[in-house]
């Protein structure tokens, strides 16, 4: 029986290449951050200072020249930028989840095998396209299809957005297999920056994640037909794209809420300094959203250290992940902390008073809360749970 896997990282390196990524948080994504959120700017010094630590191919596999790390390991890297800059973490953990995608799927051999090497040699930033117009929000349904000929494919999309795909190096497209295959029926496709013409349809003036630069586009692209991943696409969304978008995206969320929680524990600490051998009234509620954030990080490190499990057994482990029970789990993780992360940050809010509420002091928490309410419509909690309710009517539970 394989023994259970830690809920934290601990080798020498990994923690080495943690420090740097705090290193990155606090001295550049920090005071970046509310520039970024008032101009609704990418954070472009955050990335180019991501790349120079190599930390762009950080789940790409060692052999390729990577960092080889594993889901626990990302969502420690993405929850720690979190706490310095939420749309930093946002773009990063995009990131990772596209390269994973290539990683696990396609990443053995052949042109993918040498991509990942240049993706790791190079530093490049990839972008997802999985929305478009008419779909209505359905990432397994697509309109626009893949066109072959001579060796070459072609296609055009018309997403709903695009998050920074104008930044990216290469983005990640689905569309359906051939012009006669059902919606359903879909690949992944990469586009390289010199495969594609990119027009903008709408804009990004957004609530928060401002600096994701999320705007709709309208995708023409052609590319070499050695660029579509060979693995189906619901393969791909059910064993890595939504898993590890779910665990990023929640340690994410958890990172956001805890530099919150951190900001209101500031407060309290300055004000019982300031009355020695007396409890702040705020003390008290400060302990109750520290057990909240607790539980949430408990939360998405168990079910990432349990894919970090599954991905030891190999290919039968990857199976595992098209089980009703596991997209139960992660549907479940999912819904449970973009409604968690908010809750927190608001009752850390209620902490801090007005100096949280206020935008010129250390304590202000109004990018926080605008950042952490994009969790839930990140996927809408209600399409989940109307899909989660049709499946928990065939599921038992061993």
């Amino acid at each position: 029986m394989t023994a259970p896997l830690p809920l934290t990282p601990t080798s020498a390196q990994f923690q080495r290449q943690l420090a740097e990524l705090e290193g990155i948080a606090r001295e550049i994504a920090a005071p970046n951050a509310a520039d970024v959120d008032a101009r609704s700017r990418f954070p472009q010094e955050t990335l180019e200072a991501l790349r120079k630590a190599r930390l762009l191919a950080a789940p790409v596999p060692k052999d390729c020249g990577g960092l080889g790390c594993g889901i626990v390991e990302l969502a420690e890297l993405c929850s720690s930028l979190a706490k310095a800059c939420g749309s930093s973490a946002m773009v990063l953990a995009m990131h990772y989840v596209q390269v994973a995608c290539l990683v696990r799927h396609a990443g053995d051999e052949g042109f993918f095998r040498a991509y990942l090497t240049e993706l790791a040699e190079r530093q490049h930033l990839l972008a997802s396209m999985t929305s478009e117009n008419g779909t209505f929000g359905e990432m397994r349904t697509s309109l626009c299809a893949v066109r072959r000929e001579s060796g070459r494919f072609s296609l055009e999309k018309d997403a709903t957005t695009g998050s920074y795909c104008a930044q990216a190096d290469g983005i990640l497209v689905t569309a359906r297999r051939a012009p006669d295959a059902a919606g359903t029926d879909q690949v992944l496709a990469l586009v390289n920056r010199g495969d594609r013409q990119l027009t903008q349809t709408g804009t990004w003036d957004a609530m928060g994640m401002r600096g994701t630069c999320s705007p709709g586009f309208r995708l023409q692209a052609q590319a070499p037909e050695e660029q579509i991943v060979p693995v189906p696409f619901a393969d791909i969304a059910a064993q890595t794209m939504v898993p590890y978008s779910h665990v990023l995206w929640s340690s994410l969320w958890w990172g956001i809420a805890a530099d919150a929680v951190a900001r209101a524990a500031d407060l309290v600490r300055g004000s019982a300094r300031h009355n020695p051998g007396a409890v702040p009234p705020n003390a008290v509620p400060l302990a109750q959203v520290s057990a909240d954030l607790q539980s949430l990080r408990h939360n998405w490190l168990a079910v990432a250290a349990a894919l970090d499990g599954l991905e030891v057994q190999g290919a039968a482990g990857r199976r595992e992940l098209n089980s009703i029970g596991w997209a139960l789990k992660l549907d479940h993780l999912k819904m449970a902390a973009s409604e968690a992360a908010p809750r927190i940050v608001h009752q850390a809010l209620q902490v801090t008073g007005i100096l949280g509420y206020k935008n010129d002091t250390r304590y202000s928490l109004g990018r926080h809360y605008r950042d952490v309410l994009s969790a839930s419509l990140m996927i809408s909690n209600a399409r989940i749970a109307s899909k989660n309710a049709s499946m928990l009517l065939v599921f038992k539970e061993n």
